[in-house]
């Protein structure tokens, strides 16, 4: 085990957010698992330890389903913070089975592979108008003008959320999305329990309205979906919104302004990508390995386990850290070479196991429609000023990607 106080890994230094994966090759080298003292938490940056992890029935997303606070050796979230773990609490995410089985289950049914690729040729028509529009300006932000809009759209045409009452949804799901950095300020809590507050609000008017007069959108398939007498609660349907919501597009977001700055900055990349359109499902998945959009996922030891000779105890947390595991050279060749052909690429930026993003496959076909139609209508797309990193260190994302289209 690695004394992490001796290592460059420093989630708050704008430096190690800027580039992360030179600490993350020290923390490899230095052992399989680190107790990190300011977050509490057990950092795991190995690819083999990471994927298996995600898969070991041990640990936990919750552990309220077996203990209390107490028992864990947990203190509750203060009662002011309550809107916010009340939303977040009833989402698959956060629920370990029989819950996440049972809502997994019915939320599935929206995200068959057939009505998925039912919604390919309007994310396709959605991506090229986006793109026609910043073409006509002559450039723009590319987060705003396409990376952000399109993500949004989808998710928000599934759910069926009237285009009128679409502009809170990205600041609540960025307030929201808050709360998953390590030690967020009480700010940042404030912040997020006001807009789980109005979310929430939102779509309890939203489903009354869809129990009365049901459409062809998710909200009214999870009202009527149920299957051996399961349902979803209310409170389950408005968790399960906003997750859909939130990881929908952050993830998306990210990974398409990430992966553009990061061919900007490999142009014989991007030189190849633009002149062979074929390459773009294997950079796709480059790029989400390359950059990794979420860097850290988390998980309560439930049961004690061992990591290299090293007991981590019931009631620890682990962080798993998604973007050191994505370039783990034990797994990948030359891990830290953006290399658009790489064939064999078992990045885990999806996740793992039971909680495996249930939209990895609506996300790809967004990236690549959003790639696509820069790559047809941009072919001289290039980066007009360098942009600024988020601080987020745990959702790894750009500030916005200024760019000019010639």
């Amino acid at each position: 085990m690695g004394a992490v106080s001796d290592l460059a890994f420093d989630p708050w230094d704008p430096a190690f957010v800027a580039d992360p994966y030179p600490a993350y090759a020290e923390l490899r080298a230095a052992g399989r698992v680190h107790y990190f003292e300011p977050t509490n938490q057990w950092l795991v940056p190995h690819h083999a330890d990471v994927s298996a992890l995600l898969r070991d029935r041990r640990l936990g997303r919750t552990y309220l389903h077996r203990f209390t606070h107490e028992d864990f050796g947990r203190t509750a979230p203060p009662p002011e913070h309550e809107p916010f773990h009340t939303l977040n609490d009833h989402g698959m995410l956060d629920l370990e089975p029989p819950d996440h089985t049972r809502i997994r289950r019915l939320v599935s049914k929206a995200f068959t592979p057939r009505t998925v690729e039912q919604l390919r040729p309007y994310v396709t028509r959605l991506a090229g108008e986006l793109v026609d529009r910043l073409v006509e300006s002559g450039g723009g932000d590319l987060l705003t003008d396409v990376a952000e809009p399109l993500p949004v759209a989808v998710i928000a045409e599934m759910l069926g959320i009237p285009e009128a009452d679409r502009a809170p949804l990205r600041p609540w799901s960025a307030d929201i999305c808050g709360m998953y950095e390590l030690n967020p300020p009480e700010e940042t809590a404030r912040r997020a329990v006001r807009a789980s507050v109005e979310f929430s609000e939102y779509l309890r008017e939203l489903i009354a309205e869809r129990r009365k007069q049901p459409g062809e959108d998710l909200i009214s398939g999870l009202i009527a979906a149920y299957e051996e007498g399961d349902r979803l609660t209310e409170q389950e349907m408005i968790s399960t919104c906003v997750l859909l919501l939130n990881a929908g597009h952050e993830a998306t977001v990210n990974a398409t302004v990430n992966g553009w700055y990061a061919l900007f900055r490999n142009p014989d990349q991007l030189a190849a990508l633009r002149a062979d359109h074929s390459l773009i499902p294997s950079a796709v998945e480059e790029l989400m390995r390359y950059d990794t959009p979420l860097q850290l996922f988390e998980r309560w030891v439930l049961d004690e386990i061992e990591i290299d000779g090293t007991t981590v105890p019931r009631g620890a947390e682990i962080a798993m850290l998604f973007g050191a595991a994505n370039h783990d050279p034990e797994v990948f060749r030359e891990p830290g070479r953006l290399d658009l052909t790489r064939r064999d690429n078992p990045h885990i930026s999806f996740s793992a196991g039971i909680h495996y993003c249930i939209g990895a496959p609506l996300a790809r076909i967004e990236l690549a429609a959003s790639m696509t139609a820069l790559l047809e209508k941009a072919p001289g797309l290039r980066l007009a000023a360098e942009p600024k990193r988020k601080p987020n260190f745990v959702i790894r994302g750009l500030e916005g990607l200024t760019v000019d289209v010639r």
